[in-house]
């Protein structure tokens, strides 16, 4: 799996929870961090620049991070940004701990071409990710679902989903893509049926 590496520093201690400090850091490109979920949270900063792969992509990246000379191997779960400028101003990572369940959202890929898009149906995909919960070592770049035997009119279903050693967090019930007839489809459908 894909690891962004970020080297950034230790926070000074009498700079947590001061604006000033902060306010700083971020003028000179820096943009502080929050580690949580391990022995203790590590407050960081990091150049800005170094977080750009992995918040500007729809990939599930993995994020180690070198701080001080020690590395964290976490998942990033939260990130700010300025109202403003729309500038990256704060980010939070999950350290991963190998026998603590860690919630992710991971992104689907669809692969196949489906029975009823061959049939002359249009593919409406309704859900591009799922929130999981699993052990770290199972982490991976994306779920695949197969569409290759969805009819028109058809969908496939959370409870379609099946991956081992993963917990998918939505209700079952709810389509991830579903084969729509088309306008096309349905006026040769009804003048066959005028026809017979």
């Amino acid at each position: 799996m894909k690891t962004i590496v970020i080297e950034g520093q230790l926070r000074a201690q009498e700079t947590l929870g001061s604006k000033s400090a902060l306010h700083q850091l971020r003028k000179s490109g820096q943009v502080p961090g929050v580690i949580y979920g391990g022995a203790e949270n590590i407050h960081f900063h990091a150049p800005a620049k170094a977080f750009k792969p992995l918040i500007h992509t729809a990939e599930f990246q993995l994020a180690e991070l070198q701080i001080n000379g020690k590395s964290y191997r976490c998942v990033l779960k939260d990130r700010q940004f300025d109202p403003l400028t729309d500038e990256l101003i704060h980010v939070d990572f999950l350290e991963l701990v190998e026998d603590r369940k860690v919630t992710v959202t991971l992104p689907i890929l669809f692969t196949g071409t489906p029975e009823g898009v061959k049939q002359g149906g249009k593919l409406v995909v309704k859900m591009k990710s799922l929130k999981v919960r699993t052990y770290p070592r199972y982490l991976k770049e994306h779920i695949e679902v197969n569409l290759d035997h969805l009819g028109i009119n058809q969908n496939i279903r959370v409870e379609d989903v099946h991956v081992e050693n993963f917990e998918i967090l939505h209700a079952p019930r709810i389509p991830l893509a579903s084969v729509v007839a088309t306008r096309a489809l349905r006026q040769e459908e009804a003048a066959a049926a005028q026809k017979s």
